[in-house]
């Protein structure tokens, strides 16, 4: 749905957080949290800045899903098998990801 720049270099953390992902986020987030038409919207924006949704945003999205509000994409479900350290490094790659992409 979007243009996503990648950082050349990601952190140990952001690393990790890529591999988790690319296995429990990709599916509808897309490659690199682009987004994908009708399924899920882009982690990559700035609705998602740190200023609008904190990191314990994601941490309650992973864990109890979360109703529609920005998007008509429709809910979003509980991730399944996703643990509270698996979102901290998946955060820390999303969070990378949009600072290459000018969104503080």
């Amino acid at each position: 749905m979007v243009d996503v720049a990648v950082p050349e270099t990601l952190s140990a953390n952001a690393e990790i957080g890529k591999m988790a992902f690319e296995v429990k986020c990709a599916a509808c987030h897309g490659a690199n949290a682009a987004g994908q038409d009708g399924v899920a919207p882009p982690l990559v924006h700035k609705i998602y800045e740190p200023s609008h949704h904190g990191d314990a945003a994601f941490l309650l999205a992973a864990k109890n899903g979360v109703r529609a509000h920005h998007w008509r994409f429709g809910n979003m479900p509980p991730v399944e098998g996703v643990t509270d350290g698996d979102v901290k490094m998946i955060v820390a790659y999303v969070r990378e990801l949009q600072r290459a992409n000018g969104i503080n």
